[in-house]
């Protein structure tokens, strides 16, 4: 009869790939995962450059790549970004020393999923890695106030000013053409509205079609998120 005891055997460790253009970092980062995770972390492979590094991806599927950041042959946060488009895509964790500033929003925006620093003790970053693989962003103290302070500091432009700034880089004439025809008036009520000929209408707002690269009914969605004042009101 088979055994109804539990099996004790250990679950597969967490693949980990190291990438750092100082193969001594590779070499120290692979002895503590190797030597210090009792089993729980096992290092797949080690590269020096990005490149190198995805197209290793593509063919080891580890879970977790520990990323640095500065390297030739492609940079960390591209490489990142490469990784996270990849079918099998691994978590990735920034290896710095330093947390420059834009860094941070930069690795965050390419789909790193938080910081490991080459000067914490083992067991941290072992934690690190474990801790990624169960959901958990590793973002410290540090890299969570540079990133607060990143996206304050280059906060994006909202759908709206987006398409307002599109709006504005058209001619006043243009814009006015595009406004009026946005509320659905035709190109002679335009002309009217605009004291010009129906043919001057229809220029400008192929003038502004091919500007934007829009069609007519794009321009009035563009006007649309652009939340202007109607130029119908009074």
């Amino acid at each position: 009869m088979p055994s109804s005891e539990p099996s004790n055997a250990p679950s597969s460790p967490i693949m980990v790939s190291v990438v750092d253009d100082d193969p001594m970092i590779c070499q120290a980062m692979s002895m503590i995962l190797n030597d210090y995770s009792a089993g729980r972390v096992s290092v797949v492979s080690t590269s020096n450059n990005g490149d190198d590094a995805v197209s290793r991806a593509r063919v080891e599927h580890p879970d977790v790549v520990l990323m640095d950041i500065a390297m030739p042959d492609g940079d960390g946060i591209t490489a990142t970004a490469r990784l996270r488009g990849l079918p099998s895509a691994p978590h990735v964790l920034i290896l710095t020393s330093l947390s420059p500033k834009g860094t941070v929003e930069r690795a965050a925006e390419a789909g790193a999923e938080g910081f490991v620093s080459k000067t914490d003790a083992p067991q941290e970053i072992i934690d690190r890695i474990v801790s990624v693989c169960e959901g958990r962003p590793q973002y410290n103290p540090a890299s969570q106030r540079q990133l607060l302070a990143d996206l304050h500091a280059h906060r994006p432009m909202t759908r709206r000013d987006e398409a307002r700034s599109l709006l504005d880089s058209l001619s006043e004439r243009e814009r006015e053409a595009v406004l009026l025809a946005a509320e659905g008036l035709t190109n002679q009520e335009i002309a009217a509205r605009m004291f010009t000929s129906e043919r001057t209408t229809k220029a400008h707002l192929s003038s502004a079609s091919e500007k934007l690269c829009m069609s007519r009914v794009q321009l009035a969605q563009l006007v649309g998120r652009a939340d202007l004042p109607s130029p119908l009101d009074p």
